[in-house]
């Protein structure tokens, strides 16, 4: 199954399989499928596999109204996940277990910090495993449905077991326009009104976030410049969700080049400084290194691309793996000099945070 929701409500469902298509074949979807056929994906961290061609697609606005396209035969039913639904059962206990404890964290951090001193590389991002098991399966539909009400301002999205809910747009094109939405400098929301304003008020001070942040602004403008015109680079902004607040910069652009698409211009952002580091090959061979288990989808491209090469693709953020009745959940922080391993560890517990909430429910 596939499920794509955009912030303003509006998204759709996928059911059945088509076909599957490799990355270089975007350009063949309209000849075999026509002007209206998409592809589906939850891409890798490291790597990359076929898309899916929905058999058929249901595109539905905010207000749930909704239009059916079919594309050819399907060679397996994917129940749409967003449908009513009551769990045969709902889980009533759960054990929760952190791959790696506070002085396991430390020691990364400590780690990091070292390259980072001896100028082996300006930020890693380190990502925590935390898996949940309840006493019965999880019910993926209900998990998407609490998603959709607690997130508001994400993409929610499901891939077969793979579900989140990602506040961060990777890149969107619609015709000629290109968009982009790096985050990275994050706090974590506070109960208080007056405390909330003052954490972003410091966050927004902060030399070290300002510094994660341009690493990231400037890796994505700098990776689309060659390919666009008219490239704009707005300011950063405080944006809030419900557990935490990031700093966003939007990144607009008119396309050069109308033969990428917007899987295109994904594969050639990722991974971008918010969820590996920079130096790119130095981040990624410390977090083989610090890191003790494969990151999967987490922090991978998830979206979509069309028979014009329009699409959109977020960043596999506050997600879960689920295979019954166990949750695999993967959240990072940002590494940099200045980095503080308690502050760095109360980030990844606010990112955990939404998810939880969805599975371990009163």
């Amino acid at each position: 199954m596939f499920s794509w929701r955009r912030p303003d409500g509006t998204g759709f469902l996928c059911s059945g399989i088509a076909d599957y298509i490799d990355a270089a074949d975007i350009a063949k979807l309209r000849s075999r499928f026509g002007d209206d056929a998409i592809a589906v994906a939850a891409l890798p961290f490291s790597g990359i596999v076929p898309l899916v061609v929905p058999a058929e697609v249901t595109w539905f606005d905010a207000a749930g109204a909704g239009t059916t396209l079919t594309f050819g035969e399907s060679s397996a039913w994917l129940e749409p996940p967003l449908a009513t639904h009551s769990m045969p059962r709902v889980p009533r206990r759960f054990v929760v277990e952190a791959a790696q404890d506070l002085n396991t964290w430390d020691s990364a951090v400590a780690s990091a910090l070292a390259a980072i001193d001896s100028r082996e590389l300006d930020k890693v991002v380190l990502a925590r495993e935390v898996v949940v098991e309840a006493d019965t399966k999880f019910d993926i539909r209900a998990v998407l449905d609490r998603l959709t009400t607690t997130q508001p301002g994400c993409y929610v999205y499901a891939h077969d077991n793979f579900v989140g809910a990602s506040p961060e747009l990777l890149v969107q094109r619609d015709g000629e326009t290109v968009m982009s939405r790096p985050m990275a400098g994050t706090t974590p929301r506070r109960d208080q009104p007056e405390a909330d304003e003052q954490a972003i008020k410091e966050l927004q001070a902060s030399s070290k976030d300002d510094f994660e942040h341009r690493l990231v602004v400037e890796s994505v403008r700098g990776a689309l410049a060659p390919h666009t015109t008219q490239l704009e680079v707005g300011d950063p902004q405080p944006e809030r969700f419900t557990s935490v607040t990031h700093l966003t910069t939007t990144i607009r652009a008119k396309i050069a080049d109308s033969g990428l698409s917007a899987l295109d211009l994904a594969l050639l952002l990722h991974p971008t400084p918010a969820v590996a580091g920079s130096p790119l090959k130095s981040a990624l061979s410390t977090i083989s290194r610090l890191e003790p288990f494969e990151r999967g989808l987490y922090g991978g491209p998830v979206g979509w691309v069309d028979a014009n090469g329009d699409g959109e693709f977020a960043v596999a953020l506050r997600c879960a793996d689920i295979s019954g009745n166990k949750a695999r959940l993967l959240v990072g922080a940002g590494i940099v000099a200045g980095s503080d391993p308690d502050l760095e560890w109360a980030e990844t517990q606010a990112k955990l945070e939404p998810m939880l909430r969805c599975l371990v429910r009163p």
